[in-house]
């Protein structure tokens, strides 16, 4: 039997761990975690099966940003130590399957949510992903250093969907929480960006360090972080939507925020920086959980 030269490896099967890859799933368990919180503090609760699957809707849509977002920035990820091993850079997979699977997995993640719960929900899943793609990858990040702060915006659109499916209708406490992981977006990815300045440097991607430096990034860090701090309380006074419990979390998780950006800041800790990025990470989820635990505790 003759031998057959392998000349495209992307021309064969992607492993099904690829396709996992295309949705940045480490990214996704925060955004479905924001999302049923979101869900958890409205005053309506969905049946068992409908609220799972308007998680699950959250979740695929996630998935699908994630995969177009790999679609349309291969080259760049092919140009940065950090993500040049993924599926598309990496020629394990063809970049029509990407597109593909993207496509599919935000058109049906919106056809469901929209059956399952209501088409308002189903509508603004659509906006996240059209503004994640769209405004954010196409548009604002190979133009300006302010990309991650407009595109922020579609990392916040969970909580606002989840309340929204489960309601039907806007009201004051998921916009705040939008604002809170809008606010949150900037110090968390900064403090990731500065140790990442050469990549992307030579990606030509103009994030805040490489277009403004070190200095003013670390700057900018330490205003959002207080002004993300303020924003947390508003929840518990002047609005009076969440307690006492909440209150006690809230102060607890900005004063170590604060501290960590204070000493990125400060520029004298070489390990403040993945320290903040780490502990954002934490931060996020504990802040939302305790939403969850003292609207299901306190009322």
């Amino acid at each position: 039997m003759p031998s057959i030269e392998l000349t495209n490896p992307a021309a064969l099967p992607a492993d099904w761990r690829d396709f996992v890859a295309l949705t940045k799933p480490r990214v996704m368990s925060l955004v479905v975690f924001s999302g049923l919180c979101g869900m958890l503090v409205a005053p309506v609760q969905l049946p068992l099966v409908l609220g799972f699957t308007a998680i699950l809707c959250i979740a695929l849509a996630a998935g699908a940003c994630g995969a177009l977002n790999q679609w349309y920035e291969v080259e760049v990820d092919s140009k940065m130590r950090r993500t040049a091993k993924r599926p598309l850079p990496a020629g394990r997979m063809e970049r029509q399957s990407a597109l593909h699977f993207g496509v599919g997995l935000g058109a049906f993640s919106v056809l469901l949510m929209g059956l399952a719960t209501n088409w308002f929900a189903a509508v603004l899943l659509a906006a996240s992903i059209l503004f994640y793609v769209i405004v954010y990858t196409v548009w604002l990040k190979p133009r300006t250093a302010q990309n991650i702060v407009i595109g922020g915006a579609a990392g916040a659109f969970p909580p606002l969907i989840g309340w929204i499916a489960a309601t039907g209708h806007f009201a004051a406490l998921p916009l705040l929480l939008f604002a809170i992981i809008f606010l949150w977006t900037p110090p968390h990815f900064w403090a990731l960006a500065l140790g990442k300045t050469d990549d992307y440097r030579a990606a030509g991607v103009p994030m805040l360090p490489v277009v403004r430096g070190d200095r003013e990034t670390r700057r900018q860090i330490l205003v959002y972080s207080v002004v993300l701090s303020a924003a947390t309380l508003v929840l518990y006074a002047p609005l009076h939507t969440l307690g006492g419990l909440y209150l006690a979390a809230a102060l607890g998780l900005d004063a170590v925020f604060v501290a960590l950006a204070a000493a990125v800041a400060r520029g004298r800790a070489p390990l403040a920086a993945p320290a903040l990025f780490g502990y954002s990470i934490i931060y996020l989820a504990l802040l939302f959980g305790a939403m969850v635990a003292d609207r299901l505790i306190l009322g």
